[in-house]
């Protein structure tokens, strides 16, 4: 197991010193559901919603999110990012599936910024659909795929 970073010798919340780490290219890909009607489904697939082109506002909230990272997770350290994108489809007629990309030369990080992304975009559909049915369900948000830096590349075990 991993020994916590963010924590000092006394157990206390620590920003750690990233400082002496060099630069290096990082990626970040992460992934979300939000569970829908059939009723909401047809909505989003027709454009049919009273607040507009849900796909288009919940792109740019993730983008713009992602940017944000650090003033919402309080130890996330502020990184220049390279690239982010957020992509959005609906599925199986019952969810909607977003996903994000995000790229940094960095000496820390930017899986925070790719989960970030997903998450506020998955909040936004909630927020311009709930008019329509308030029992939509948020879930599944993970780190799919990580490379770069000290502890290398990840990704997710799909049987998990």
């Amino acid at each position: 197991m991993n020994e916590l970073t963010h924590t000092d010798g006394h157990g206390k919340a620590n920003m750690i010193d990233v400082s002496a780490k060099p630069d290096s290219e990082r990626t970040a890909e992460a992934q979300g559901t939000v569970y829908i009607s059939k009723e909401v489904y047809a909505a989003i697939e027709n454009n049919t919603l009273k607040k507009g082109d849900v796909f288009a506002t919940a792109r740019i909230a993730g983008i713009q999110a992602s940017k944000k990272t650090s003033e919402l997770i309080p130890l996330c350290h502020n990184i220049f990012i390279s690239k982010v994108a957020v992509n959005i489809e609906l599925s199986r007629g019952d969810k909607v599936i977003i996903k994000s990309f995000a790229k940094t030369t960095s000496q820390t990080g930017i899986e925070m910024e790719a989960l970030t992304a997903v998450s506020v975009a998955a909040l936004t559909i909630y927020d311009m659909c709930k008019a329509m049915d308030k029992s939509m369900t948020i879930g599944e948000i993970c780190l799919l795929k990580k490379t770069g830096g000290k502890s290398g590349d990840y990704v997710k075990d799909s049987s998990k």
